[in-house]
Formats: structure tokens, sequence, C-alpha cells
């Protein structure tokens, strides 16, 4: 009988805060968090929306009270760079699927004119056909689901926003014609859909090679840390690594109340100031500064959205670097 190795149990603890993650290419969002986590012994972790196993870049994790507010990242706009390979369409938009048509590519059709009317055209409010391999839901059941059991189910178009977008005539390994795609869109944009239209409209095909997500909501790739990085730091350099909790909260309003106000804030009541209106507010105490929680004016009322508890800034308070 094979003796198997006694399971190390891990030491949970509580960690608040927001870790930038460089995510590597073919490992699942959640993959990527389990393995931050573990690293981290993190009671409490989410992301903030998937990113492709066949993509890289920026995916904010988030831990104990930040996970509170990861759904403002969800809402926010990203940022992507892809490659799309020229002449050559796939069952599902990228390099993984199998090749449905191949078609001829003319580079001198590819005028800096002739690009500059594609971008226009795929830039600000557009439709897009969600894929069929996609976690969308069709009838409770995940529509990629369908693909594998080679059942095409019909999608609705679904309206996405392009904010800015640049192409650029770009090579894929020798003599491969592609299209470079630098790319601001808002929530519920698929990168693969809007590489195979713009081939469409190119009038050759195309499917992506390459994708890479470099800011989501204003957090760049260059602030990020590679999973490779953090497996070889030691877990006082990883805690380093873990940004504070108001790091997802940068686009707020700021409001600090003092001692007393905090506390009624923290109890859920309404307060009552010379603040103009505004949709999101991060709200602090002082002494010691704390972020309390997150809210809305409306008719100088600070009105309670989400709320850190007691436990959660006393944890965060102890675990502050000393001055």
């Amino acid at each position: 009988m094979i003796e198997r190795a006694p399971r190390i149990r891990v030491q949970r603890r509580p960690v608040h805060g927001v870790l930038l993650l460089d995510k590597p290419l073919g490992l699942s969002s959640n993959n990527a968090l389990q393995k931050v986590k573990w690293l981290l012994r993190a009671e409490k972790a989410g992301h903030t929306g998937t990113l492709d196993p066949l993509a890289t870049g920026v995916l904010p994790l988030c831990f104990g009270a930040a996970t509170k507010f990861s759904a403002l990242q969800l809402d926010a706009p990203k940022t992507y760079e892809a490659v799309a390979l020229l002449g050559i369409t796939t069952s599902t938009g990228d390099a993984e699927g199998e090749v449905l048509q191949r078609r001829d590519v003319d580079p001198g059709q590819l005028t800096p004119e002739r690009l500059a009317q594609v971008q226009a055209q795929f830039t600000g409010a557009i439709r897009q056909v969600p894929p069929m391999h996609s976690a969308l839901k069709k009838d409770g059941k995940a529509l990629y689901e369908y693909a594998r059991a080679g059942v095409e189910v019909e999608r609705a178009p679904r309206d996405v926003t392009i904010h800015a977008l640049e192409l650029a005539v770009s090579q894929v390994g020798k003599a491969q014609t592609a299209i470079k795609i630098i790319v601001t869109c808002s929530k519920g944009t698929y990168i693969r859909t809007l590489g195979e239209d713009i081939g469409q409209a190119l009038g050759c095909g195309a499917h992506l090679t390459f994708l890479r997500r470099i800011d989501t909501g204003g957090l760049g790739v260059q602030r990020c840390v590679t999973l490779a990085a953090l497996e070889a730091m030691t877990e006082d350099e990883r805690l380093a690594c873990v940004q504070s909790v108001d790091t997802l909260l940068a686009q707020h309003e700021r409001v600090t109340l003092d001692e007393s106000e905090a506390g009624r804030f923290l109890s859920g009541l309404r307060r009552r100031g010379p603040w103009a209106d505004a949709p999101a507010v991060a709200v602090y105490g002082t002494r010691p500064r704390a972020l309390l929680g997150v809210a809305h004016v409306a008719q100088g009322e600070l009105i309670p959205d989400r709320l850190l508890s007691p436990l959660e800034i006393q944890q965060i308070l102890e675990s502050a670097p000393r001055a």
C-alpha cells in the first residue's frame, strides 16, 4: 500500500487590499486567484471579472474588505492590446479554434486611409454578436458548452462602446499580415469578436493570435506583479505587494468625517453636510485616518452604500506599516 504524504494545512489570516497581478498565459482567472490566495494565506479573496486563459495582463485580485468593492471594476473601461492575423477565420475567433476559411490578403489594400475608415466604423457605440465560445448563459447553460457539443444557438446582438481604437499593419511570423489593435472599451466588449469584425470589414477575415489587457479602470500593467515574481518572494515581500483597499476607489470623490460623525456613518446613518451631489464617494474617518466605506451624496446628504466593519478597519490599521 502506497503511503500518501500528509496534506500541509495552510494557516489562513486576514489580508485586506488589492494585488494587481499580471496574469500569465494559459491560466484561468480563478486559478490565478487561488494560487495568489494560497501564497498570501488569505482568508477571503475574489477577482474583478474574468480574463480569458489565452489573455495576459492586468487582473486586480481583491482580499478581505476589498472584495466589497470588486464590482466597481466590472463596470470600468478596459484597454487591450491585440493582434489579429488576417486571412484566416477560426471556430473560436482565436488561435485555439479550427480553421474555417482561408483568404488571400493584399497588403497593398491596407492603406492608412482604409485603416482609418475601418477604425472610425468601430469607434463609439457598436453592436456585437457574442461568440459561441463564451461564458454567457442560454437556458442556464454556458454558450461554450453548446459550442463544444457542436450546437450553435441564436445570440442577440449587444450594445457596447469603443471609447478609443488604434489600428496598424503588423506581421505574425514570416510574411503573415496582421493588424495590431489597441482598444479602450466598455464592459461586455468581446475583443475576439472585434478582431473578427475588423477582419470582415477589411474583406479577408481574421482571428486573434495575441491578447493582453494593459489597463482596467486606471490600473495599469506597469503597476502589476507577475505570478513567478510572487512565488520567488518571501512572505513579507508578498504582503508588501498588496495595495490599500482604496486602490479601487481612485475615481471616487473624497469625504472625511470627524470622530463622532464617523461613528454614526459606520452605523449606517445618513449624514448631512456641505457636500455637492456625487454618485461615488469614498468616506474616511480621522484619528486615525481610515477608510470607512463608500457612499453617494444627494441634496446634502451622505448616504452609505457599502461599509467596512469595525473589525476590518481594526485589522487594516494593525497591518499598516509603522511610521
